[in-house]
């Protein structure tokens, strides 16, 4: 061989060398960045735990917050607001009702025809509006009319069919789900936005009232006749069909939860007239707050960068609205601190872009390939080309940030049920005997829930539903029955508004 075969050789074999050297290291490099999100993986697991003796002790401060906001005006996180209910629906309403139904970026409109008897709904329709994104931070009036518009309209097509008497003023319940400080069962003033609403100028006004002037002036004769929250309205439509519903709870956009308390447990109103002895309290416990919640780096940046710092801590937790976003966070965390995602992409930095549907599309994707996972990442998030190890730990991820959500969903359940009784004589619980054995039997309760994050999402449903056990221990836990009502926001205001004009009605007489 000669000189120049030489240098051939050896310039071949130096190239050699370093192509071999920078595969090494480019190895070297996927390895440590696989090892940084395993290890950014476990930290989020180990911070995220909610190991049965925790929620026990969420369900326990659940319990004293309720009593502490029952106790005086601003004694808890919780508001526990008054909402001058007394009396939920007994199945003898009749007639033919309507409901407004606005809580998120949609509002509803319903008509609901009732029969007379318990659980006769004859027919319900109902319509479904977006809001103008707009619309959500410009003015009372604007917001108002825009909603006023639609309803009319929704009346004018229905009544073409049914034809009722153009001159009856017709009664709405009107389902508002923020919160509002209640002056009576059809009035109540705003306290604050929350779910990206942020009108100033309705702030300490008269919701019934605003709503009132927009029908008016809109030419629609129709009264408020009742004004409740989310809740009340599903806790009112869970009692006309099953009287052994105690409490309702809202998973969707937001979260929150009501439930009937005895008048004499309400110390902050006391003297309060109350002709049933109970009342309907809205807890607001999307603002509840303990140190026993698993919180991480993670919710306390989401925090600080939303709109509401330090406020509706559980809600950030464990709603529709804030888990896709807590998820990407975690991704975002993992694209910067290793290359498994390939660079960072510009769609990982848009808050809010990774909404709760798509974790639940890639968490419950059974495809062998991941391949509704790998289509997220890439249209959504702009993450191409994702390899089937890092769609695994991207469904981790969402299984980690949705199973924190639903166990302390659980445990906020349960913290309810244990405030009005369930574990002791008097309450929910009976210390009657069961026949033939020597246990107590616990009384059958029902808590009624709506929302889309517990009827759409399997594994959040799951989950909370295997919390619920761990909690209770199964033989109690078989004893508390949580039925989903549908369009119960809507169609339970609807039964409000009928009732509340049933007892106009023989107050009048």
């Amino acid at each position: 061989m000669g000189k120049v075969g030489v240098a051939l050789a050896a310039a071949c074999a130096a190239a050699a060398c370093v192509t071999a050297a920078v595969m090494v290291r480019r190895r070297m490099r996927r390895r440590r960045g696989w090892r940084k999100v395993v290890t950014l993986l476990e930290e989020l697991e180990e911070g995220c735990a909610t190991p049965v003796g925790r929620l026990r002790q969420v369900v326990d401060a659940m319990a004293v917050e309720m009593h502490a906001g029952l106790a005086s005006e601003g004694g808890s996180k919780l508001k526990m607001l008054l909402t001058y209910v007394h009396n939920l629906p007994t199945g003898t309403e009749k007639g033919i009702y309507y409901a407004l139904d606005l809580g998120g970026t949609n509002f509803r409109v319903l008509r609901v025809k009732l029969g007379g008897q318990r659980s006769t709904i004859i027919e319900h329709n109902v319509e479904r509006q977006p809001i103008p994104q707009h619309l959500m931070t410009s003015t009372t009036e604007e917001l108002f009319d825009f909603i006023a518009t639609k309803l009319k309209d929704f009346v004018e097509r229905e009544e073409n069919v049914s034809e009722p008497s153009v001159e009856e003023t017709r009664e709405l319940g009107f389902t508002f789900s923020f919160p509002v400080k209640q002056n009576s069962s059809s009035t109540g003033t705003l306290l604050k936005w929350t779910k990206g609403f942020s009108i100033q100028d309705m702030v300490g006004r008269d919701v019934s009232q605003c709503l009132q002037e927009a029908m008016s002036r809109n030419g629609l004769n129709m009264r408020v006749a009742a004004l409740v929250n989310d809740t009340v309205g599903t806790l009112a439509l869970g009692h006309y069909h099953d009287q052994d519903t105690v409490a309702s709870v809202i998973f969707g956009t937001g979260t929150n939860a009501c439930y009937l308390e005895r008048a004499d447990a309400i110390i902050k109103c006391q003297g309060l007239l109350s002709t049933s002895g109970a009342m309907v309290v809205n807890m607001e416990w999307g603002n509840f707050w303990s140190s026993h919640l698993p919180r991480t780096s993670y919710d306390v940046d989401l925090d600080c960068e939303s709109p509401n710092p330090n406020d509706q801590g559980f809600e950030k937790m464990i709603s529709g609205m804030y888990l896709g976003d807590i998820v990407r966070r975690v991704v975002l965390r993992m694209s910067q601190e290793s290359d498994v995602f390939g660079p960072v992409s510009s769609g990982l930095l848009v808050p809010f872009i990774l909404r709760t549907p798509m974790i639940a599309a890639m968490h419950e994707d059974d495809s062998p390939n991941l391949m509704e996972v790998a289509r997220i990442l890439r249209d959504t998030l702009q993450i191409p080309d994702v390899p089937l190890n890092v769609r695994k730990l991207v469904v981790k991820v969402c299984d980690v940030v949705t199973r924190r959500a639903a166990r302390l969903a659980a445990a906020g359940i349960v913290g309810l049920l244990k405030k009005i009784g369930w574990d002791r004589n008097g309450g929910t619980a009976s210390s009657s005997k069961a026949k033939g054995g020597s246990q107590s039997k616990m009384r059958r309760t029902v808590v009624a829930v709506e929302g889309g994050l517990y009827t759409n999402y399997t594994m959040f449903r799951e989950y909370l539903n295997e919390a619920m056990g761990e909690i209770l221990g199964e033989d109690v836990a078989e004893n508390v029955l949580i039925r989903v009502m549908d369009d119960g926001s809507g169609i339970g205001a609807a039964l409000l508004a009928a009732s509340h004009s049933a007892s106009l009605a023989i107050d009048s007489i």
